[in-house]
């Protein structure tokens, strides 16, 4: 089963206001999230200010600065796991450091529609 793990970065830090070797720590914790057997790391998100949101209606395709709704958590990365069960996303999402520094991981199923 394929999960993905969605960062919200909520009150963690700004990179550039943490200390150098806050920086490595966490860059590390990272690298060894990516090293995990049965992940694919996702690429880091820009900030929702700089997101462009498409729609289309009636035929005609619309764009709008910003993202699609106003939030307090902005996503900013994401993860997709290959697993077996809940409880080993579970497991790799409490690694993220995001989870402890303010922010939190949502863990959802990656199912096909179609």
């Amino acid at each position: 089963m394929q999960y993905v793990l969605l960062i919200y970065q909520g009150t963690s830090p700004r990179v550039e206001t943490l200390s150098e070797e806050e920086y490595k720590a966490i860059g590390a914790e990272y690298g060894a999230i990516n090293r995990t057997p049965g992940v694919t790391p996702g690429l880091p998100l820009g900030l929702p200010e700089n997101a462009t949101t498409v729609r289309v209606q009636d035929g005609k395709t619309l764009t709008t600065d910003g993202p699609f709704v106003e939030i307090k958590e902005a996503i900013g990365g994401y993860y997709v796991l290959e697993a077996d069960d809940l409880d080993a996303a579970i497991e790799l999402a409490s690694r993220i450091p995001a989870a402890r520094l303010g922010g939190a991981i949502e863990v959802r199923p990656a199912e096909r529609y179609w």
